[in-house]
């Protein structure tokens, strides 16, 4: 398996009493940007590898990247 970043569960809850979830409303794209990634096979697809070199730091998820890649697109985010 690659080794990639690991990401924070953002159903754990913190030192406060509200969860990371808490803080994104039930309406809002980015929970169906995440469904939708979360749903697709990204290895079937093919587009998707990672060498896992062993020097620097790991690579993040290409899940991630990918959310973050259709959030900046649908909010006209360029950089």
């Amino acid at each position: 398996m690659p080794n990639y970043k690991e990401g924070l569960n953002r159903h754990q809850q913190l030192l406060f009493p509200p969860s990371m979830d808490e803080y994104v409303d039930e309406n809002n794209p980015v929970r169906a940007i995440d469904s939708y990634v979360d749903s697709i096979d990204l290895a079937a697809l093919g587009i998707f590898t990672c060498n896992g070199g062993s020097e620097g730091q790991p690579a993040y998820h290409p899940s991630l990247l990918l959310k973050i890649y259709l959030y900046g697109y649908l909010n006209s985010i360029r950089s």
